[in-house]
């Protein structure tokens, strides 16, 4: 007779209850950690290690991997390792656990999947800035649609991905892996592409994260406490992540490293039980960061040792310990310190054994290495639309389009590095320290995107700087490592070297115009500018990159200029002397044709900005929507930003009129508001506009943001044509946590602005909110929708 977990045709909850009966305690333990291995196809397993993670005790990795396992830590995604052959020896790993332990209980493979699954091979896609630059919530399912197709290709069933931080100091390193500064959109996007790598039946997990506040350290510094209050922490932070949970029922999340006012985010019962599972309805999987648990003793002093910490996080909410059992295996220790108990355990065991059945892994625990599918035609296609609308025009004095018969100065470092249009969790860039000669060949530079449109002979190429000369692990150096932090002092690995600057001069004066592609090299843990780890106190350009644009724009030949970046930077005042200025980010091995498609005008450009370039590094923290007095007073001369949320070029022109609404006022009960407008193309081209929808709380009883993003919609004309837009937007989008920490619509007067841009608003009205103050309970109507006819 077959056991009731086995059969499929019994009810999920049977199944589980049927298997948890049957488990030991050390069986269950096993199923609350992943192990970090380095898999091999004859199943002699390799525990991996680092400075960071530390290490798992190999001797005795056969006899606890007999209890079974609930994770594997990126087997394809630690090393390089060819698919075909990794999957085999995940296969390998996953035989023995199905068919060699007691119980046969299957475990679940995790990669990171942030730009592309971060395994040799995958398609790079761009970074989570470029996909928010994009305002293009559709594509982005699409994004995360091929990027799940490609993980269940190679065995994984759950993607560390997306990040929902919203973006707040640019300094800070993972500024790059955010959709960008505005809760509302970087919510749509994270839960379109949530929906997109789940797929309709969940057998995917995607992993929100970092839960939450990450983006709001002091001074931008990775890891850094977070200090600010439970109504900006829900209003801002929090929302993207219940939009993910409710919309798009995500399987996954990750709590952050951070401690918020005194509480880390791992031990935080009240984050990971009472909001994210009690008023959220999350029925998933919460997995800790990797160390996550192991910090709660070694960095924030909240425990003593390894058995407390891991029953603060497990009686929290956590369910799974990443990347190893370092926390974990003390849980016997704990039960008999009776610092956490078995019914707990058991919960936890429970909601995990229910996830692996739901994914169908008890049917299908094996890959079929014959189906990997990698650098699909369809996925490349993705990538390079993605990297198409991403890019940003900033600035344009006309030269824009550029005309395929200009001969080109291509100058920076930048314009021939493929690692250039790479984000710190794309494969190439993470593993940087390893041999890997050949993993970003699929990499479209700038260089050979416009020696191809220009050809060679009229495309003058010179580097001009480095930006690290050798791409290196260094030596960082972790908290605890050093008696006191205060006094270290350490050195940059950026380069100063101004020799390669003459030759990009000599270029940029043979020229008709000069593209300086300038930006960052992501890495992390200071192995690069940008990404976790690689933050910074300025926004002046890394090395010497200033210097060189210095040079290029004496010579008097007209510059563009081309920031593919983790963040923005300033360009030391000469933004009122280069002809045009353009946003690329980091596009992906797409990215150079993209880029190409976009100045040469066979692709209209129509990225905008989602995230402000603030006048300095001093104006950060800077976003867009912030607080009256967040100038200062008077007002800081550095405050505010040239290119603000929002901002981005066509190559043609549009206006906006006729704004009416469809009510003068609403109730705040289920109530909702038409905003009309026309929008037409004046211009000689046909061109995307992106016309913006921004809301401001005129008299409020907490005080609220200058004006918050309601609603968008990417829309295309023709020159000479027009088109009627409606946003319709719900007055539970008025909401905001009011004084006794619930989330509330106020009943009162309401400014609404209709703008291209954060700060070029076009035309406003506005509408009075009526009726009693009406707490917000349950699912709530989080998202607007925009209606376009064309006369």
């Amino acid at each position: 007779m077959t056991d009731i977990y086995k059969d499929s045709a019994q009810s999920i909850d049977n199944r589980v209850a049927d298997l948890l009966g049957r488990m030991s305690i050390e069986e269950k333990i096993a199923q609350m950690h992943a192990f970090w291995l380095l898999l091999s196809e004859d199943g002699r397993h390799e525990v991996r290690t680092d400075a960071f993670t530390g290490a798992d005790d190999g001797d005795r990795l056969k006899a606890k991997l007999s209890f079974g396992l609930g994770q594997i830590t990126r087997p394809l995604g630690s090393r390089p390792v060819d698919p075909a052959a990794g999957v085999r020896a995940l296969n390998r790993l996953q035989k023995f656990l199905v068919e060699e332990t007691r119980l046969g209980i299957p475990v679940i493979s995790h990669e990171e999947c942030l730009s592309g699954i971060m395994a040799q091979g995958g398609t790079l896609f761009p970074s989570s800035l470029a996909f928010g630059a994009t305002f293009d919530p559709a594509l982005i399912e699409e994004v995360g649609r091929v990027i799940g197709q490609e993980a269940r290709s190679i065995g994984c069933r759950q993607g560390l991905a997306p990040v929902l931080d919203v973006a707040r100091d640019a300094r800070w390193g993972r500024t790059e892996e955010t959709f960008g500064e505005d809760p509302y959109l970087v919510g749509l996007l994270a839960s379109r592409y949530v929906r997109g790598l789940q797929g309709r039946d969940r057998d995917f997990l995607a992993t929100l994260k970092h839960y939450a506040g990450h983006s709001l350290s002091e001074g931008a510094r990775n890891h850094a406490p977070v200090n600010l209050g439970w109504r900006e922490l829900n209003d801002t932070f929090l929302l993207p992540f219940e939009m993910a949970v409710r919309l798009a029922d995500a399987g996954s999340v990750m709590p952050a490293y951070h401690d918020i006012d005194g509480e880390p985010c791992h031990a935080s019962h009240h984050l990971l039980t009472k909001v994210l599972r009690d008023d959220w309805g999350f029925d998933g999987l919460v997995v800790a960061d990797y160390i996550g648990i192991s910090l709660l003793y070694k960095h924030h002093g909240v425990a003593s040792d390894p058995a407390e910490a891991a029953a603060l996080a497990f009686k929290a909410g956590l369910d799974v310990e990443l990347p190893g059992d370092d926390c974990a295996s003390h849980l016997r220790q704990a039960l008999a310190r009776g610092l956490i108990g078995i019914d707990t355990i058991d919960a936890i065991v429970h909601r995990i054994l229910t996830e692996k059945m739901r994914l169908g892994l008890f049917e299908n625990p094996y890959t079929d290495e014959a189906a990997i599918a990698l650098q699909t035609p369809e996925a490349i296609d993705v990538a390079r639309r993605v990297a198409q609308k991403s890019v940003v025009i900033l600035a344009n004095d006309g030269i824009l389009p550029l005309a395929e018969t200009k001969t080109i100065a291509l100058i920076g470092p930048t314009a021939d590095d493929p690692l250039a249009l790479l984000g710190d969790y794309s494969f190439p860039v993470h593993l940087i320290v390893s041999d890997l000669k050949d993993a970003a060949t699929s990499v479209i530079t700038p260089r050979t995107a416009f020696e191809a449109r220009f050809g060679t002979e009229r495309v003058l190429y010179a580097k001009g700087c480095h930006i690290l000369e050798a791409r290196q692990s260094g030596a960082p150096v972790f908290p605890g490592d050093v008696p006191d932090m205060t006094t270290l002092s350490q050195t940059s690995p950026v380069s100063t070297g101004l020799d390669l600057i003459p030759a990009a001069v000599e270029a940029a004066r043979q020229a008709d115009v000069a593209i300086v592609c300038v930006g960052d090299l992501s890495g992390i843990f200071q192995t690069g500018t940008v990404g976790e780890g690689s933050d910074t106190d300025t926004l002046v350009l890394p090395g010497v990159q200033q210097a060189l644009l210095d040079a290029v724009v004496e010579t008097g030949t007209p510059v563009i200029v081309v920031i593919t970046s983790g963040r923005p930077y300033t360009l030391g005042g000469l933004e009122d002397r280069v002809a045009a200025q353009v946003m690329a980010f980091f596009g992906g091995q797409e990215g150079g044709a993209a880029l190409a498609d976009v100045l040469t005008g066979v692709v209209e450009p129509s990225g905008r900005l989602s995230i402000s370039v603030p006048r300095s590094g001093g104006a950060s923290p800077y976003f867009y929507n912030h607080k009256f007095k967040s100038s200062g007073t008077p007002v800081a001369r550095h405050f505010g930003s040239r290119y603000p949320f929002g901002h981005g070029l066509s190559y043609t022109d549009f206006v906006y009129e006729d704004l009416t609404l469809d009510r003068a006022s609403v109730q705040s009960e289920e109530g909702s508001v038409g905003v009309s407008f026309t929008l037409r193309n004046v211009g000689q081209r046909g061109g995307t506009e992106t016309p913006q929808l921004y809301v401001r709380d005129l008299v409020c009883s907490v005080v609220r943001p200058i004006k918050e993003l309601k609603a968008f919609r990417r829309i295309f004309l023709e020159p000479g044509e027009s088109a009627c837009v409606t946003f319709r937007v719900p007055t539970d989008m008025f909401s905001f946590t009011g004084q006794e920490g619930f989330r509330i619509v106020e009943p009162g007067m309401f400014e609404l602005m209709i703008g291209s841009s954060s700060a070029a608003i076009h035309l406003r009205s506005q509408i009075e909110v009526t009726g009693p103050v009406r707490r917000i309970e349950g699912d709530w109507k989080m998202v607007s929708r925009a209606f376009v006819s064309h006369p």
